[in-house]
């Protein structure tokens, strides 16, 4: 039995769809697994990593995929211990591993979480994407209203990783632990893009113009402190990061989905195309 949690995510929805697909037994653990949509024989349980978790959440789990909750992981690694689990597969961040001071916000939350699985007895693999494809869903509704996508530093390149090889690198180290114990892997797309060539992919795909509109780094900020769960330090955090890639491609594409996968990672254009219905006005 495997044990997903934050299994109604952007990557446990997909963690969870891939181990049915292999066979495997899953118990997926979300705050509200009626809506959750998983394919049939999913064990739902309802839980919060954030709350004292249901009894029994880990009898008969071998392995387990955690999501990066720090507030009460130290709690929830004992327990999954002293119940017999031997494998924890963390969803990290690529930030876990960089030295920039800059992304101490971005980096604290996950390196607690790595550090609390590291510190128990249960063996581990960390799964480190950078920027997520489905973070351009943000531009959705510009798109979708005014085919407009509005955002600082048109420049700002990354190698956006699609979130199924995400889910697919987490599964093999589910599947396969020996082979991926005490491995840590940084995980991209296959190809270096500025937000301007995110824009262009985006109107190829869609066949139709699409076009960028360059915000100030002030309303950038003001944009993000809409959201409730940013902060000052989190949204300068980002921005930073944005204008530290302006321009800067070398090094941004690494080999993680294919040493682990043995393939290419998907491309944006790909993910463009499946999430189509997103970015497009209905009638």
């Amino acid at each position: 039995m495997i044990l997903v949690t934050g299994a109604t995510g952007n990557v446990g929805r997909q963690v969870v769809a891939q181990l049915v697909a292999a066979g495997e037994p899953v118990r997926a653990l979300s705050r509200h697994p009626e809506r959750a949509g998983w394919p049939d024989g999913v064990e739902r349980v309802a839980g919060d990593l954030t709350q004292e978790l249901p009894a029994g959440l880990f009898a008969g789990v071998d392995a387990l995929y955690l999501f990066p909750e720090p507030s009460r992981v130290d709690e929830v690694v004992a327990d999954a211990a002293a119940a017999g689990v031997r494998h924890a597969v963390v969803l990290s961040s690529m930030a876990a591993g960089a030295s920039d001071e800059g992304l101490e916000v971005l980096q604290r939350r996950h390196l607690d979480v790595e550090r609390a699985v590291e510190a128990s007895p249960l063996t581990w693999t960390h799964v480190r994407p950078g920027m997520f494809m489905t973070n351009t869903l943000g531009w959705a509704e510009s798109v979708r209203t005014a085919d407009v996508v509005r955002d600082p530093y048109p420049d700002a390149t990354a190698a956006p990783v699609h979130e199924a090889d995400i889910a697919a690198v987490a599964v093999a180290a589910l599947l396969e632990p020996d082979r991926h114990a005490g491995r840590a892997y940084a995980l991209t797309g296959p190809e270096a893009l500025s937000q301007r060539d995110r824009v262009r992919v985006l109107a190829e795909v869609l066949g139709r113009p699409v076009r960028f509109e360059e915000r100030s780094r002030e309303q950038a900020r003001a944009a993000l402190l809409t959201n409730p769960w940013m902060n000052e330090r989190l949204a300068d955090s980002l921005l930073d990061m944005l204008a530290a890639s302006s321009g800067v491609r070398e090094g941004a594409v690494l080999p993680g989905v294919r040493d682990v996968l043995g393939r290419a990672p998907l491309d944006f254009a790909t993910w463009v195309d499946e999430h189509r219905a997103a970015f497009t006005a209905t009638a």
